[in-house]
C-alpha cells in the first residue's frame, strides 16, 4: 500500500524547516548569563566594604593608630625629659629591644606569664564547660540562680573583685583561713600561693563568658543526638568528649582564643592583689613589667617595646592555633 501522506517532497521539507521554531542558543544564553552575573558582581563588589567602612574607620582610630604610635615610640629614647619637651627624642632603632632581650628579668617574667596564662586558660575552660553542661541538667530555678550568680561575677569590675578576694583570704580578718584552720597564713607572701590566689580570682571573673557561650552552643545541638548517645550507654564525659566537643569546636575555638588574649594580658588582678608585682617582683607578669618600665622608671620606649613583644606573641599564638585547626579540616 502506497501512503502518499507519509512522503514529503523536498519543497515541503524546506518549508517545514523554515517555519519550525528554532531551539534556543544555549551558548549565547550561557554567555549572556555569565555576563549578567559578572556585571552584577562587579557593580556590587564594593557594597559590603561601604557597609563596613564606618566600623573600619572606628577600629582604625581606636586600634591601628595607637599600635602604630606604640611601635614608633619603641624605636626612640623616650623618657620623662622627652615627654616634658626638655630634650628631643633620639632614634635608637632596635636599642630598646636589645636592652629588653638582654635583661634576665624579662625572660623570667615572660616564662611566668606564659605558665600563669596557660593555667588560667585551662582552668577557665574546664570550669566554664563543666558548668555549661550542668546548666543543661538542672531545673529552671537552679539554672536561673546559677546564671545570675555567674553574670554577677562577670559584671564585677576587676578592681572590686580583686579587693573582695583579698578580704576573703586576709590573714587577720578573712573567713577562708578560719574555715581551713590556717591561722594567720599570708597568701600573698609566697610566690606560688600568690599566683594561685590571683588565678582563682581570674577564673572567677572569666568563667561566665565560657559558660554562657558553651551553654548556648549546647542548646543548639539537636536533642535526638544526645538521646541516642545516652541510649547507647555513653557516660556524661563520653558524650562531651565524643559528641558535644566536636560539634562545639568552632565555639570552643572562639572562647579559647579570647581566654588566651585576656589571661595573657592580666594586669589589674596582679597589680592589686600582689601590691604591684609581689615581694621583690616575684609575681610580675609582662603587663605589670611593662607598666613598671614605662611609668615607674619613666622608660617609655622600653615599656613600648614590651607592649610590641606582647602583641607579636599573641598574634603568633593565635595564628598557630588557627593553622593547626585548619590542618585538621575545620572550617573557620
Amino acid at each position: 500500500m502506497n501512503d502518499r501522506s507519509a512522503v514529503k517532497t523536498p519543497a515541503a521539507a524546506t518549508a517545514a524547516a523554515v517555519t519550525a521554531p528554532r531551539p534556543p542558543n544555549r551558548t549565547a544564553d550561557a554567555r549572556g548569563g555569565r555576563t549578567t552575573r559578572g556585571a552584577a558582581r562587579g557593580s556590587g563588589g564594593w557594597t559590603p566594604w561601604l557597609y563596613l567602612a564606618p566600623a573600619l574607620l572606628v577600629l582604625g582610630g581606636l586600634l591601628v593608630y595607637p599600635i602604630y604610635q606604640l611601635g614608633l615610640i619603641s624605636f626612640f629614647e623616650y623618657t620623662q625629659a622627652q615627654v616634658s619637651g626638655g630634650e628631643p627624642a633620639t632614634f635608637e632603632g632596635f636599642g630598646n629591644y636589645g636592652r629588653l632581650f638582654g635583661d634576665p628579668q624579662f625572660w623570667q617574667v615572660l616564662l611566668a606569664t606564659v605558665l600563669f596564662a596557660a593555667a588560667c586558660v585551662v582552668s577557665t575552660l574546664a570550669v566554664g564547660c563543666a558548668l555549661a553542661v550542668l546548666l543543661t541538667r538542672v531545673r529552671a530555678v537552679p539554672r536561673l540562680a546559677l546564671m545570675l550568680a555567674a553574670l554577677g561575677a562577670w559584671a564585677t569590675p576587676a578592681v572590686t573583685g580583686s579587693t573582695v578576694w583579698l578580704f576573703l583570704f586576709d590573714p587577720d580578718f578573712g573567713p577562708v583561713n578560719r574555715m581551713l584552720g590556717l591561722g594567720d597564713h599570708a597568701w600573698t607572701y609566697g610566690r606560688l600561693s600568690a599566683f594561685f590566689l590571683v588565678l582563682l580570682e581570674v577564673v572567677w571573673c572569666s568563667f561566665p563568658f565560657v559558660m554562657v557561650t558553651v551553654y548556648a552552643g549546647i542548646r543548639a545541638v539537636p536533642g535526638e543526638v544526645l538521646e541516642a548517645a545516652a541510649l547507647d550507654g555513653a557516660s556524661q564525659w563520653r558524650i562531651w568528649r565524643s559528641v558535644l566537643a566536636p560539634m562545639l569546636r568552632p565555639i570552643l575555638v572562639v572562647v579559647t582564643i579570647q581566654s588566651v588574649i585576656w589571661d595573657f594580658k592580666v594586669f589589674t588582678q596582679i597589680y592589686v592583689m600582689t601590691n604591684g608585682g609581689g615581694i621583690a617582683g616575684q609575681n610580675l607578669v609582662l603587663n605589670v613589667y611593662a607598666y613598671q618600665q614605662a611609668f615607674a622608671s619613666s622608660q617609655y620606649g622600653l615599656g613600648s617595646a614590651v607592649g610590641i613583644v606582647m602583641l607579636l606573641i599573641l598574634l603568633a599564638v593565635t595564628l598557630v592555633y588557627l593553622r593547626l585547626l585548619r590542618r585538621q579540616g575545620e572550617e573557620l
